[in-house]
């Protein structure tokens, strides 16, 4: 197409009568001050009568589902084509939004996540597993493999409130359990269901006494090993819950929504999924680290109302050996935390702060809970800004859905995106770095060119069948795009 683009008459809002020759096959930039018809030219004038000629080729059937413009005011257009506008409109719909709810990322990883991720107990890190008859007896075989010691199955029982010991185990004879391996407070009993070593007995035995066992302990067996000496004794625990048996910690079955902070059930409780929460900023707070504490350096306690409060700060510090002579960036963190968090072993009582000092923290909630003066207000919308939300660490989620990881090999953590460590988990961070694949917030968080690297590598053996199959083709395809398009490093 060679020939010009010609307007006659253009009046469409500031336009006024505007005769124009647009050249074809090139490159056109429209400048001006605000307000004098750039867009009215551009978008309401020749995109409308393009987009409006090109709906009309359709048959009337059609067009009823077609967007459609109305007729600009002009007197004629010659040589316009079909046309197409990216407009300068913000397409996110609210501020939960990120790039991944925009491609539909999230919507696949959430996916996966429910499909094929594995449990990690945030205390021992080790994985969790959801064990039948079949998978405690590899296990078995597998440890007993060398030495082949003398295993006890045994189920655990719990004597209820209304009854004592003595009538459970009457109970448990009349159904042939007469033997009780171990007792454990509070109530706990572990009852005997078979006694043998692993290789030398029948494989129909060993399934039915784990079968049995199971049952009767309502998914929970322990297995009681013991050497050739009678000396030394240890326990193996299964369950067939998503439950770490030695650190007791149970974990609910996750559904996709679980791991999208767009929906109720896996967003957090207290930013509801936004990852961050209006709350005290103590960079308003202190906004001059280089002052001392004697200097003025917790500015809120500056004025003569609050004074006190400053007064009370500097002599609880002297008791505390606080130093309020050096500038705040200098302190310790222990020292900044009982400036801002009061003294560690507060006890709360209605006249704890006489001999304690409560903490910029209990001084703004003490204030909250006047509000209802204009003042205070007043004084508090000064020190408030959005800050990441601390209950899940500005990962939008609930603590669990961070346990879930996907991979099988330990990622290498590349030094300006270090892994997410999940709130309470008690493990350290070495531990955290050798654990295998990434979490979701991991993967969040991690820039697309990094992302697409870490699914190239990405395989899951004998549990990839025609369904995952498609949700990694789906996951990568948009990765992959977004790269090529030169949005790796979002």
């Amino acid at each position: 197409m060679t020939a010009d683009i010609r307007l006659f008459g253009a009046r469409q809002n500031n336009l006024k009568n505007l005769n124009l020759t647009i050249p074809a096959g090139q490159l056109l930039v429209l400048t001006g001050v605000s307000g004098s018809g750039k867009s009215s030219l551009a978008f309401d004038t020749v995109y409308a009568e393009g987009q409006r000629r090109y709906v009309e080729t359709f048959s009337p059937y059609a067009r009823q589902f077609l967007d459609r413009m109305d007729k600009p005011q002009i007197d004629r257009i010659e040589g316009i084509l079909p046309a197409i506008a990216i407009d300068q409109v913000n397409p996110v719909r609210n501020s939960r939004s990120t790039v991944g709810t925009m491609t539909e990322l999230n919507d696949h990883l959430k996916l996966l996540f429910a499909r094929m991720a594995r449990l990690y107990c945030p205390h021992c890190a080790q994985p969790i597993y959801r064990h039948n008859s079949q998978t405690v007896a590899d296990v078995l075989a597998q440890r007993t493999a060398t030495d082949d010691p003398r295993l006890i199955i045994t189920f655990p029982i719990t004597v209820p409130n209304n009854f004592d010991e003595a009538e459970v185990e009457s109970y448990l004879s009349q159904q042939g359990y007469t033997r009780i391996h171990h007792r454990e407070a509070p109530g706990t009993l572990y009852v005997i269901q078979d006694r043998f070593r692993y290789h030398r007995a029948d494989q129909a035995r060993i399934m039915e006494a784990l079968d049995t066992a199971f049952e009767h302990g309502r998914g929970e067996i322990t297995v009681f090993v013991r050497d050739d000496s009678q000396a030394k004794e240890s326990r193996w625990q299964f369950s067939q819950h998503l439950r770490c048996a030695d650190c007791n910690i149970s974990i609910q079955r996750p559904l996709p929504s679980t791991f999208s902070f767009n929906s109720p059930l896996g967003a957090c409780d207290t930013c509801r999924g936004f990852g961050r929460v209006m709350g005290i900023d103590y960079g308003l707070v202190i906004p001059d680290p280089r002052k001392t504490l004697k200097e003025g350096a917790l500015r809120p306690l500056q004025t003569p109302t609050y004074q006190p409060h400053q007064k009370e700060m500097e002599q609880h510090a002297k008791q505390e050996g606080i130093r309020i002579d050096i500038p705040w960036e200098e302190l310790t963190q222990s020292e900044r935390d009982w400036v801002i968090y009061g003294t560690p072993k507060w006890s709360g009582r209605k006249q704890s702060w006489k001999t304690q000092w409560y903490g910029m923290q209990r001084f703004f909630n003490w204030l909250e809970n006047r509000a209802y003066r204009m003042h205070v207000r007043v004084l508090l919308s000064k020190y408030r800004s959005y800050t990441p939300c601390p209950d899940c660490q500005a990962s939008r989620l609930k603590p669990e859905a961070n346990l879930w990881r996907v991979g099988e090999t330990a990622v290498p953590v590349p030094a300006n995106h270090p892994r997410f460590k999940p709130l309470g988990a008690s493990y350290s961070d070495a531990t955290l770095h050798q654990l295998p694949g990434l979490n979701i917030t991991d993967m969040m968080r991690l820039p697309l060119g990094l992302l697409k690297e870490f699914f190239s590598t990405l395989s899951f053996g004998e549990r990839l069948d025609k369904a995952l199959t498609l949700l990694l083709e789906e996951i990568s395809t948009r990765i992959d795009y977004l790269c090529e398009v030169g949005l790796h490093y979002l």
